[in-house]
């Protein structure tokens, strides 16, 4: 009977892992996990697809680029940063997760998210329900009319769009005024009790960006600065992002 032998050697050479490694400040400090399990224990994707933060690091430390490319999960996480925040040595593991959605071939990333991505850069609104500027502008002014009338102690209550050197440049989720007009009039109405100076603008008011989550470097780019030229534009102070 013949024996196989196993030999155990140095880690898998991980093509993915040099690639981070080369492009993150100071590597993404990905060398330097002790394994704790603090990412984990506060992450809302522990879990989903039989993964959490500390597995898919081990993975890329591992070599197993073939998994990691394949693996589903990437698109679960939130990149909402708290792995980073509870890791005692910083380690950005969001950004691992960022250039893997970044390595899969576009047209086969989530459609819901590239789908939203492509509707947001089709017009300057940068809206990811499509609704162009004329369309935000119509609904803001019918919604405030009718506020204004139905509750007196907002008849002053302003909801301007391209108003000249207010302090606020102010954004807005784009499902609101498409299907839930309504809840924009909350924020409205902190805005008006506080005496603020801010305006919307009819270009780059889609607050969403979806084109980030989809890891579309270039995409993401023109989002962001659609919405800060229009500030500037402006002459706004402050860019105040409600997503």
């Amino acid at each position: 009977m013949s024996e196989e032998v196993i030999k155990l050697g140095a880690k898998k050479k991980s093509r993915f892992m040099d690639k981070v490694m080369e492009i993150l400040p100071e590597g993404g400090n990905l060398n330097l996990c002790l394994t704790c399990g603090a990412c984990a224990s506060g992450c809302p994707a522990t879990g989903l697809d039989g993964l959490d933060p500390r597995k898919f690091l081990r993975m890329a430390a591992l070599g197993l680029d073939d998994e990691i490319l394949k693996s589903d999960w990437v698109w679960m996480c939130t990149m909402c940063q708290r792995c980073v925040y509870a890791c005692p040595m910083k380690i950005d593991i969001p950004q691992l997760v960022y250039h893997a959605r970044a390595s899969w071939p576009r047209e086969e990333r989530p459609k819901g998210i590239l789908g939203s991505c492509d509707m947001a850069l089709r017009n300057d609104s940068c809206s990811a329900m499509g609704a162009s500027p004329d369309d935000f502008t119509f609904v803001v002014e019918d919604v405030l009319e009718e506020y204004r009338e139905a509750q007196p102690e907002f008849v002053d209550m302003q909801a301007p769009i391209d108003k000249q050197g207010a302090y606020f440049f102010v954004n807005q989720n784009s499902r609101e005024p498409v299907t839930e007009p309504d809840e924009m009039v909350p924020l409205w109405k902190i805005l008006h009790r506080v005496g603020a100076d801010w305006t919307y603008g009819s270009k780059g008011w889609g607050g969403e960006n979806y084109c980030m989550f989809l890891a579309d470097n270039e995409a993401w780019e023109h989002i962001v600065r659609t919405t800060a030229n229009q500030a500037d534009d402006l002459g706004c102070k402050v860019f105040l992002n409600t997503e």
